[in-house]
């Protein structure tokens, strides 16, 4: 991001600056609930301990759903640490909280889902890993965090529109701006379709794995 500010010539604008945080804030909550989720997930199938998990009267989905909230968990609190910084430098006035809440919430929820999706696809952590990466750098490129979606060619803003990342940013950055219209209850809904897919994806595929 610093590269980002420099580049622009920012680091004199605080506008600029602030106009970063919304993306920084996804960009923590994609990594953090994605990373808990491929190294846990994959480690415990690795050790077998994730089958004796099965063993008990426990439905998969709902074992994946735990497994799920533990990565929101740990994505929410690493982003509130940025949040307080972000609040402390720019300010609180004219944040809309309910619409940042529920747009953290849904966010972390579907980048949760993503890695679960990716650590069930997998055997080793480092694959669990690397696969993410091959989808959160297209995402950090072509969300919205650094460059507007609008301003892309055609074809990546299609890309981009296929993204989580790129309606978690929108979603931030409407509440930190004190907004909610219509397309921002959209992106929520598309965030919460995101995750159901994702997980659903995910249950598909453990069930195979394990079956």
């Amino acid at each position: 991001m610093l590269a980002f500010v420099i580049r622009d010539g920012a680091a004199r604008d605080l506008g600029n600056l602030e106009g970063l945080a919304p993306g920084l804030l996804a960009l923590t909550l994609l990594f953090g609930t994605s990373s808990m989720e491929a190294i846990v997930i994959t480690f415990e199938r690795r050790i077998g301990a994730l089958e004796r998990l099965l063993l008990a009267p426990l439905r998969l989905p709902a074992l994946l759903a735990g497994k799920l909230l533990g990565g929101m968990v740990f994505g929410l609190v690493t982003t509130l640490a940025v949040l307080i910084v972000a609040l402390a430098v720019f300010g609180a006035s004219g944040v809309n909280w309910p619409l940042l809440a529920l747009g953290l919430i849904l966010s972390a929820a579907a980048f949760s889902a993503l890695g679960v999706l990716v650590s069930v696809s997998v055997k080793e952590v480092f694959e669990a890993q690397t696969l993410a990466n091959a989808f959160r750098f297209p995402m950090m490129f072509l969300g919205g965090v650094f460059v507007p979606v609008a301003s892309l060619p055609l074809g990546l803003q299609i890309v981009a529109h296929a993204l989580p990342l790129t309606y978690a940013v929108e979603v931030l950055r409407a509440a930190m701006e004190g907004g909610w219209s219509v397309s921002t209850s959209l992106y929520l809904v598309i965030l919460a379709g995101f995750t159901a897919v994702l997980f659903g994806l995910a249950v598909r595929v453990l069930a195979r794995r394990v079956a």
